[in-house]
């Protein structure tokens, strides 16, 4: 197959235009790439099209940039014009497939085994969003039907409903699935009279040896009152648990043997933590039947789900078929992973805190909202940052450095300033009188000074003291200029108030923080560790405030009582 005009001409535009755009020479990498995307045909013959797209290279190396240009704005003005727009990357959300008169309703579906997380907040923030941006109904449906395994949190829903409302995605209807077991009940004795469900008694190592023969196990062909009077001895209590299990009836040879023929409902008999169930029930429906009846009457138009469970919509698909329901329009996007935070699993955090490993589910190593709270991240940071990352199906690794970034926009402009020392080392300074130290509490905004009231000691962060050498000469912050006399123990001499200035090759003194002997032991609680010091008292005026601790950061003052304690929010 020999080139057109209309192949060369392709080659030889996009060739210019590598060229213009970065004033050099193109690679034969970049515009090979280039032709292949406009020019599908040409696929199947890369070793052909590789020598000629080296010669016309060749050709435009022998230009200049001037030349380039001029050549290009002849056969292709129109990338000209696209070198000069600067190409934003894609961020937010994507329009939804939304049908004209369409009311939206889309759902968050947390198991309440514990608070939400960071991972959580991106289902809570985008479905939500959905939902505003087209004025529909947002739900929050507690998938709380698994009494056992990942046994449900008391006080979780409240937390779940207390973090949705903090991130400013109040749900207009809370639905508690183990409110609505009758339901599922009915549903089930429905498929079974359709001849579309059965009980099954095999253990799981018998049934998975029928599934993966796609061989039906003895009891697919049982009668319907056969089945019938299974389920209401199964409902009843009348058969322990993992003897009886309600299956959905599918393609039993279907290619993928997690369809085959899925578990409905399953019988657990340890009581539900929650009071107004408790030992009510004792067949539990499995996540795949409960979502799928919850979904359609709940009217759900729009489901956004992880790509790991597309079996689940694949199975779901069976039960809406055999009741003549159509399914929603369902978007998948791919996993998290927070670099900060590794893998986690709330059963694993949870796991750990009654272990002792950490204070608390708001404990500052932690990924919750509530850890994120405590620490002072904004909920319009949390907002912003999971918004901006978009639905697609591409696995997502980040880093928080992001959110604390957007968040040190917001607190930047609020956030008083004060000194803490930590590890904290006294320095007695000669040759200067006591005074009122007045730093600003804002470096740019007017918000007025501190008063601190300095004698001959101060103290000073451990880190700083082990680089000191006698002679050095160092500026304390906001006070004035002294120099090492002694390193033990630690003296140093006033040399003056105002900055000394730099002369030519020498560099601008060292300026470190300071804290008065006086001031008010600080605690710092955060991911990296523990942090105990000394900071100013006027500290203790900012309770529940974010502050910036100066060449430290940014730390929400949680308590005041017998010392300050601050979670550490990000530098």
């Amino acid at each position: 197959m020999t080139l057109t005009e209309d192949d060369t001409k392709t080659i030889e535009k996009y060739a210019l235009q590598n060229a213009v755009k970065y004033g050099k020479a193109p690679q034969i990498g970049a515009v090979m790439g280039r032709v292949m995307g406009e020019c599908p045909h040409l696929r199947p013959m890369a070793k052909e099209v590789s020598p000629v797209i080296a010669k016309i290279l060749g050709e435009v190396a022998k230009g200049n940039p001037d030349s380039w240009r001029g050549r290009l704005e002849t056969i292709a003005p129109e990338l000209i014009e696209e070198l000069s727009v600067k190409k934003e990357p894609e961020k937010g959300l994507k329009p939804l497939d939304v049908a004209e008169g369409e009311k939206v309703v889309m759902r968050f579906a947390p198991n309440p085994n514990g608070p939400p997380t960071l991972g959580s907040a991106r289902g809570i923030v985008v479905n939500s969003e959905y939902v505003k941006k087209y004025d529909g109904t947002f739900i929050i449906r507690f998938d709380d039907t698994d009494p056992q395994t990942k046994r449900p949190m008391l006080e979780a829903y409240d937390w779940y409903i207390e973090d949705c409302t903090w991130l400013g995605a109040a749900p207009d209807k809370v639905v508690i699935a183990s409110d609505r077991m009758q339901m599922y009940y009915d549903y089930a004795e429905k498929l079974i009279e359709m001849g579309q469900a059965y009980v099954c008694f095999c253990d799981g190592g018998e049934f998975k040896k029928y599934k993966d023969a796609k061989e039906s196990c003895p009891h697919r062909n049982e009668s319907v009152e056969v089945n019938l009077t299974h389920w209401k001895k199964m409902v009843a209590g009348e058969y322990e648990e993992k003897v009886a299990v309600l299956r959905i009836k599918t393609d039993i040879k279907h290619k993928d043997p997690a369809i085959r023929d899925f578990g409905a409902f399953r019988i657990v008999k340890v009581p539900h933590p929650r009071p107004e169930v408790g030992d009510k029930y004792v067949v539990w429906p499995l996540l795949d039947f409960e979502g799928a009846i919850e979904d359609h009457e709940l009217g759900m138009t729009h489901i956004i789900r992880g790509k790991d469970l597309m079996d689940s919509e694949t199975r779901q698909g069976y039960i809406y078929k055999y009741l003549g329901w159509d399914y929603p329009k369902t978007t998948h996007w791919g996993r998290i992973k927070i670099h900060e935070f590794g893998k986690f699993s709330t059963s694993g955090l949870r796991h750990a805190i009654e272990e002792g490993e950490y204070t608390g589910w708001d404990d500052p190593r932690l990924p919750t909202l509530r850890a994120m709270r405590r620490r002072g991240i904004k909920p319009e940071a949390i907002r912003k940052f999971m918004i901006e990352m978009g639905v697609g199906e591409t696995d997502v690794s980040i880093s928080l450095d992001t959110l604390y970034a957007e968040n040190r926009k917001m607190v930047d402009p609020t956030a008083n300033r004060y000194f803490f020392v930590w590890d904290p080392v006294e320095i007695e300074i000669q040759d200067v009188e006591p005074r009122t130290a007045t730093p600003p509490l804002h470096p740019t905004e007017n918000r007025g000074q501190r008063e601190i009231e300095v004698g001959t000691k101060v103290l000073i962060c451990k880190d700083d003291m082990e680089s000191l050498e006698v002679g050095d000469k160092l500026r304390l912050k906001d006070l004035y200029n002294i120099e090492i006399t002694s390193t033990a123990p630690l003296q140093a001499k006033y040399t003056g108030d105002s900055m000394p200035p730099v002369k030519k090759g020498e560099k601008r003194i060292r300026i470190i923080h300071w804290a008065p002997i006086d001031g008010a032991p600080v605690k710092v609680l955060a991911p990296h560790g523990e942090f105990n010091g000394i900071g100013e008292r006027q500290i203790a005026n900012e309770l529940d405030n974010l502050v910036q601790f100066e060449r430290f950061g940014f730390c929400r003052i949680d308590s005041v009582d017998h010392e300050i304690v601050a979670y550490f929010a990000h530098k």
